[in-house]
């Protein structure tokens, strides 16, 4: 074994110490530096994961005041579509109405109309039918004042007058 590793020699023991301090400048030369970089890397991660978090937020914020804004246009149609809906209703009651009053006025003249012509049809039949039984009276009468007599009294009478109503 060569004699600069025999743990005896004070070599040896200035070569550990060499190592020793060379790993040290090793480590502290590269070691801040790489935890300075795991550190600054985690940084910027939880600097980005915080942006992101504050845009996600301010987007979602956005887009609940759009919602909350859209909800309050759906209401205030629906709102609007209600009361179009409720004054339709109601013009199409009183166009129904109108029109039922319209239509059961027209029936009731139709209904006294063909009640008129009814009562004017009977009444022509009662005249007509009393025509006829005085047109038959009359023959009756006149059949037997003419069997009776050869002459008609009436017939006599008219006569006589006729001279003193044509001069």
């Amino acid at each position: 074994m060569p004699a600069f590793l025999n743990p005896a020699n004070a070599e040896f023991w200035v070569g550990v110490g060499l190592l020793i301090f060379l790993g040290i400048v090793i480590f502290v030369a590269k070691a801040p530096k790489a935890i300075n970089a795991a550190l600054d890397a985690k940084a910027a991660k939880i600097q980005a994961d915080l942006d992101e978090a504050a845009r996600i937020r301010e987007e979602a914020q956005r887009l609940l005041t759009q919602l909350k804004a859209e909800r309050a246009e759906a209401e205030a149609q629906a709102k609007d579509m209600l009361a179009t809906a409720q004054e339709e209703a109601r013009r199409y009651e009183a166009e129904a109405k109108a029109k039922l009053e319209e239509s059961l006025a027209r029936r009731q003249q139709l209904a006294e109309r063909k009640i008129a012509n009814a009562e004017a049809q009977a009444a022509a039949e009662v005249k007509a039918a009393a025509a006829d039984l005085a047109a038959q009276a009359a023959e009756v009468v006149l059949t037997k004042r003419l069997s009776g007599a050869k002459t008609d009294p009436l017939v006599d009478r008219a006569i006589s007058q006729l001279g003193s109503k044509l001069q």
